[in-house]
């Protein structure tokens, strides 16, 4: 098996899909209230309310690590994922 030294944060449908933050702490904070305040079993189906996006903006500024498009597997820097987040239409038709 192999373990996974550096952070990361996985984003999918406009949200949190993935993440590993046993090296930032103020993340994992952010994340913990990210989650009290409900989350969907299916990333596709979560709703992020404005004070979630704003959670997942903050584990985006604190991550000690790297973020992750899962769609496409790109690497994005802490702007652009913070402007996905921001920008994503989460209304399903």
């Amino acid at each position: 098996m192999v373990m996974e030294t550096e952070d990361s944060i996985l984003l999918k449908w406009g949200t949190l899909k993935g993440w590993n933050l046993h090296n930032s702490p103020k993340a994992l904070k952010a994340l913990k209230k990210y989650n009290s305040l409900g989350v969907s079993f299916s990333v596709m189906m979560q709703n992020d309310s404005p004070e979630q996006k704003k959670l997942l903006c903050k584990m985006i500024d604190e991550v000690n690590g790297y973020i992750q498009l899962d769609w496409t597997g790109e690497i994005i820097n802490k702007e652009a994922a913070k402007k996905y987040i921001m920008g994503y239409d989460n209304k399903r038709t």
